[in-house]
């Protein structure tokens, strides 16, 4: 079911008319559906409502606090990658034996929060990065939970720039390190060994690499013959932004992950993100400008790259609906672009579109992931806002950061 549906010509979040919303809020923004949400939450859980797993939500998706303290409420851990998400999580209330922390790179700084707010695991990335560990954990007297990701050397069908479980990619421990590690475990006095975790990417909408990736940990637990307490499956389930898109069938893959935990009578962790939130929010913008060119006519919104980067970066597919629709047709090739000063700010052309005017307002679709949370401050352009929509109410969640604020710092 969508929440964001036509009715009479007007496109509606819930039961509230876009068009309503943005004639009281500038635009650009972001807008949620809180049903939206909740829903995707439990269909997902639903979904592996036999393994019954720790979800922890993937922050880097949607940092938006009310966003986490919406999911905390109703059951979510938190996956978080910087020592600002953990803060994040904790501000939003999300208990630390929920927090999960990743991430290549994180700092001493960042892992002393970590171990100090006794989270639920550090998912060790390098054996240089163990060293540290069990080193600030021994200088705080402290017993640190950690565990081990794997690189299993699978590629997954999905854009190069969110593949992360190749050998060539940066992430995990690669099977012969991740035995050694594990055989020589005992010298870490500080660590608990509890959980392997893997993540082999993002936007996967094909279950084969994570059947792949379940044989290859049968076969890394047999060989460290470790009774691991959790494993952790990461995330990257994928969902539909075009019509050839054809989702994971998540029940199916439960049944081989439900054998799985009974076999090794562990906790299951899933890492979803863009699964719970990315078709839960539009971009509204506004049509700054109609260009005329050769080839085909601009239509410039006043959002930019800056605000939404995924078509720029990853050469994402955002399909972008008229707030109000009606029945006559363009004779021009559309191209919808922004007003960010690079040729790479664009987002979608369209063959055939209604007719649009300068004013109009249309909806960058399924922005929910990774759409606010890697806005820019590219160009000196404020932050834009971000409401949601909940029971048939508006609600400013993160309001539009301040031009004078943003030149004076």
């Amino acid at each position: 079911m969508s929440h964001f549906a036509y009715k009479k010509n007007n496109l509606f979040v819930e039961n509230v008319p876009i068009r309503k919303i943005a004639m009281r809020h500038e635009s650009p923004f972001y807008l949620y559906s809180n049903h939206a949400i909740i829903n995707n939450y439990k269909s997902f859980l639903n979904n592996f409502k036999k393994v019954n797993p720790l979800i922890c939500f993937s922050v880097k998706a949607n940092s938006n606090v009310q966003i986490l303290k919406l999911l905390k409420r109703i059951g979510s851990g938190a996956d978080v990658v910087s020592g600002g998400e953990l803060l994040k999580a904790l501000k939003s209330g999300i208990k630390p034996s929920k927090i999960v922390f990743s991430g290549v790179g994180k700092t001493e700084e960042e892992l002393k929060l970590a171990i100090k707010k006794e989270i639920l695991l550090i998912n060790v990335e390098s054996v240089n990065e163990a060293i540290l560990i069990n080193k600030i954990s021994s200088n705080l007297r402290k017993k640190t939970s950690i565990g081990i990701r794997l690189n299993p050397d699978i590629s997954a069908p999905t854009h190069k720039k969110i593949s992360t479980g190749k050998a060539e990619d940066k992430f995990g421990l690669s099977k012969k390190d991740l035995i050694d590690f594990c055989n020589n475990f005992s010298k870490f006095n500080n660590l608990r060994l509890d959980a392997i975790s893997v993540h082999i990417g993002s936007q996967i909408l094909n279950d084969n690499p994570y059947k792949k990736t379940l044989k290859v940990l049968e076969e890394i637990i047999a060989k460290t013959k470790i009774n691991f307490k959790f494993v952790d499956l990461g995330g990257g389930f994928g969902i539909s932004y075009k019509k050839s898109d054809r989702e994971i069938k998540l029940k199916d893959y439960s049944r081989l992950v439900e054998k799985f935990k009974n076999k090794y009578n562990c906790r299951i962790i899933f890492e979803p993100g863009r699964a719970i939130v990315g078709n839960a929010a539009v971009l509204v913008s506004k049509i700054q400008y109609l260009k005329k060119g050769d080839k085909k006519t601009f239509a410039i919104l006043n959002a930019g790259m800056n605000d939404f980067m995924r078509p720029a970066l990853y050469d994402a597919v955002h399909n972008i609906f008229p707030i109000l629709k009606n029945k006559k047709m363009s004779n021009d090739v559309i191209e919808f672009v922004g007003p960010i000063c690079e040729t790479t700010c664009k987002f979608i052309k369209y063959k055939k579109y209604q007719k649009i005017v300068q004013s109009d307002y249309v909806a960058i679709m399924d922005v929910g992931a990774y759409g606010a949370s890697l806005s820019s401050n590219y160009n000196t352009k404020p932050l834009i806002a971000e409401l949601i929509v909940k029971k048939g109410k508006v609600k400013v969640i993160r309001k539009k950061q301040d031009l004078k604020n943003l030149i004076n710092n």
